[in-house]
């Protein structure tokens, strides 16, 4: 800051430069006392070097003028203007007197009249004015020219720039002197830099013009120096403003934009600064109110330096930073407006002095300016930045604060933008993830392997999905699905569909009559909808649609009975690793209406794969369709291997480097249900084919081991046996699977379902089912080509059960 110099200032300094003497108004203008400096080097008082020209003239013993950067007690940087007079009688080692500065004068008589007031006015005149002959050497300067260059005009008169300061940018203005000398053309020249009698850079706006007589004659040149440093700065805050513009919010990442706005702020503007933000911010969930009687939190994101590795900082990148109760970053905080500051105020000295760190770091980089500027957007306070200065010398003004200001806010939008980014996308992720199933248990029928990979990072996941379902009989549905659209929307209707596949698929439907039932689904979805609701959803992709494959496989038959809607055809890998594309009828995608699909039957060899997967894998917005069938027919071909193996080297080979859409693979290896491990009958239709059937059951059960399971078993055959018997038709087939659990099933020719009666307590009948649900673990009944069939399950003992 600039500081007013006491009249009764006065210093003593020694050749040495050791003080010697020490005012009154020097203590009064740096606040220290006599006896803490008298005996001390004077350089230790200097916040910033002496200017080239004072130096010089303090060499050859001249008296000097300049402005001098100090250092008051409490750390605050002092601009003042002082000179400093040799004292003539004071022997072979020189003393110095250092008072304030006298103002500079012109040499010259004042004459009464006009021209000693023109006179005047060009010596008292506050922009630098010099006046030079036809050799380029100058005849007068006003006051300001005099203390701009740091030397008295006597010192100057007679020589060229050059001469009065031999170092550059002074030999390009010497040559723009003697070029307008040349031509007789006026010259304009801006510059930025420090002058001689200057501590402080400065932006000049210099012109050069010709003096000419009555003749035109060119008889020397005079040079006006203009003082543009607040336009220069004004227009670099707008440029500034206009590069945080473009730069900050790039992309939609909480940590990388609050690495943007640290890498705009310490360009040209702060020398270091730090991006902290509340916890829950940098979590990407919603920041809640801020404590007023208790320390706050925050997360150091980013920050930058001047010096390489940000040595100023006392907290690392990605710690936690405290800010103490009652400290200018917490009054901040809760205020919601930026604030500035010199290191030595005792608020900040408080701060400062909170950490030892801290304080070190203060002392050792001479951080003098500091502005505290809070993250707000849409009016909450997300964390707070800090700006510092210690390179640079001048510190924050008022007009830095409202350019930080707005920078600030502008990156708080983005960063609120990224936050509430981060939380929907966590949030789709994590309904998507909770409507896809877990890993599957161990199955007899096939062995399972898949991956799903959303497409890219962006907040809207699709809704592709996947299952696999347990089916009755030891078989198992497999079932790959595409909602049309991205986002929120997408994933509930995912959820929706994925549910009601398995209440379908516990009906024990056949693939084309499940479709049929889910397209009405996907159709009433879309009424009930209707396209307000889906434009509130944020849904652009127009009415509900899907597409879908479903495949049931019977490891008994090893027969796999598949339909799909709309989808990529299932890819078959033989067991000699022959890879073909089974030739299923499309069918329309769910949601059309009014359409037929179809089933197909396939006989699978034990040991084959069937790959099912989602558009997102084989489809590319650069590439056909063919090219995606054709690199996962060239991934899935050769010896079998793993499974998880085969899901990482199609992933790592068929999409392209950024899939466009989110992927789903599926892959299963099916096994078979040999003879030993599955026992079926034919009966006749007669009440005394019962006691038969629960024979040969014990008889089967004695043949696996399992004895104790004979009596529940016997049980369960008898009452299903007898009710298909009193009620179904021919013909009549009781079946059991030895599987993780022991199936029991009796088919009849009758599609009509049973049901459960209760009984009256002198009724002879109507208990058969209600026994069974007692004693199995699960039952329920399906339709066949032929009738149906009424099945139970029982729990084995793990050592029991079929490996």
């Amino acid at each position: 800051m600039a500081g007013r110099v006491p009249e009764d200032f006065a210093v003593v300094i020694d050749a040495g430069g050791t003080v010697l003497a020490w005012g009154a108004g020097a203590e009064r203008l740096l606040g220290y006392r006599a006896a803490e400096i008298v005996g001390r080097p004077a350089a230790g008082l200097l916040a910033a070097g002496l200017p080239e020209s004072a130096r010089r003239h303090a060499v050859t013993g001249h008296r000097v003028a300049t402005e001098v950067a100090l250092r008051h007690r409490g750390g605050d940087r002092v601009v003042v203007r002082l000179q400093g007079t040799p004292l003539a009688d004071s022997g072979p080692g020189r003393l110095w007197l250092v008072t304030p500065a006298a103002p500079a004068s012109v040499a010259g008589r004042a004459e009464p009249g006009a021209e000693a007031l023109w006179d005047l006015t060009l010596a008292q005149l506050p922009v630098p004015v010099a006046v030079y002959d036809l050799d380029a050497r100058l005849v007068a300067a006003n006051a300001s020219m005099a203390q701009v260059m740091g030397m008295t005009v006597a010192e100057m008169r007679g020589k060229t720039l050059w001469e009065i300061e031999s170092n550059p940018p002074f030999d390009e203005y010497d040559r723009l002197q003697r070029q307008v000398l040349r031509t007789g053309e006026t010259v304009f020249h801006e510059a930025h830099g420090k002058a001689p009698g200057e501590t402080r850079e400065h932006a000049w706006s210099m012109f050069m013009s010709p003096l000419t007589d009555e003749s035109g004659t060119v008889r020397g040149v005079s040079a006006a120096v203009f003082d543009t440093t607040e336009q220069h700065w004004a227009r670099r805050r707008l440029v500034f403003l206009n590069d945080a513009g473009a730069r900050i919010g790039s992309t939609l990442d909480v940590t990388r934009t609050a690495e943007e706005l640290a890498d705009v702020v310490v360009t040209g503007f702060a020398d270091f600064v730090t991006v902290d933000l509340l916890e829950s911010v940098a979590q990407g969930d919603e920041p809640g109110p801020l404590p007023r009687d208790e320390p706050v939190a925050l997360r150091r994101t980013a920050q930058r330096s001047v010096l390489d590795g940000c040595p100023e900082s006392v907290v690392a990148t990605g710690d936690r930073a405290v800010y103490p109760v009652g400290t200018p970053p917490t009054r901040t905080l809760i205020a919601g407006r930026g604030t500035r500051h010199t290191a030595g105020e005792p608020g900040m000295q408080a701060w400062i002095r909170s950490a030892e760190a801290r304080a070190e770091s203060v002392t050792k980089y001479l951080i003098h300016s500091v502005m505290l500027v809070p993250l707000r957007a849409r009016g909450v306070t997300l964390g707070m930045v800090h700006f510092l200065r210690h390179r640079t010398a001048e510190p924050f003004t008022e007009d830095d604060l409202l350019l930080a200001e707005e920078i600030v806010a502008r990156a708080a939008v983005s960063i609120d933008n990224a936050r509430r980014y981060t939380h929907e996308r966590r949030t789709a992720l994590a309904l998507q993830r909770s409507l896809l199933p877990d890993r599957p248990r161990d199955l007899a029928a096939m062995e399972v392997a898949y991956r799903y990979l959303p497409a890219g990072p962006g907040v809207d996941v699709g809704g592709d999905w996947f299952d696999v379902i347990p089916l009755s009989g030891a078989r198992v549905a497999l079932v790959v699905g595409d909602v049309v659209g991205h986002g929120i929307h997408a994933s509930a209707t995912m959820g929706r569909l994925r549910t009601a596949v398995r209440t379908l698929a516990d009906v024990d439907l056949a693939p084309d009559e499940l479709l049929t039932q889910l397209d009405d689904l996907v159709i009433r979805l879309d009424r009930e909808e209707g396209p307000e609701a889906r434009g509130r959803s944020g849904d652009a992709s127009g009415e509900v649609g899907a597409t879908c494959v479903y495949a049931v496989y019977d490891p008994v038959s090893r027969r796999c009975a598949m339909a799909r809607a709309g989808h990529p055809p299932p890819a078959l890998v033989l067991p000699d690793g022959e890879v073909r594309f089974l030739d299923l009828p499309a069918g329309p995608p769910l949601g059309l209406g009014g359409l037929a699909f179809e089933a197909v039957e396939v006989e699978l060899a034990e040991g084959s794969l069937l790959a099912l997967y989602t558009d997102g894998l084989v489809e590319a917005a650069d590439r056909d369709i063919d090219v995606g069938l054709s690199r996962l027919r060239r991934a899935l071909s050769g010896p079998a291997a793993p499974l998880e193996e085969t899901c990482d080297q199609v992933l790592r080979t068929v999409p392209g480097d950024r899939p466009g859409d989110d992927i789903v693979l599926m892959l299963a290896r099916t096994a078979a249900l040999g003879a030993d491990a599955v026992g079926t009958w034919r009966l006749p239709r007669d009440p005394a084919a019962v006691a038969g059937a629960r024979k040969k059951a014990g008889e089967q059960l004695a043949r696996w081991g399992l004895p104790d399971a004979v009596f529940a078993t016997e049980l369960i055959v008898s009452e299903l046996v007898t009710n298909a018997v009193r009620y179904g038709t021919d013909p009549i087939e009781l079946r059991l699977i030895r599987d993780a659990t022991l199936i029991c099933e009796v088919s009849d020719g009758s599609s009509t379902a049973p049901h459960l009666r209760r009984a009256r307590v002198f009724d002879e009948g109507g208990r058969g089912l209600m026994l069974v649900a007692q004693i199995a673990e699960r039952w329920g009944t399906r339709q066949t080509p032929t009738g149906k069939t009424i099945w139970a399950e029982q729990t084995l003992p793990e050592e029991t059960r079929k490996p």
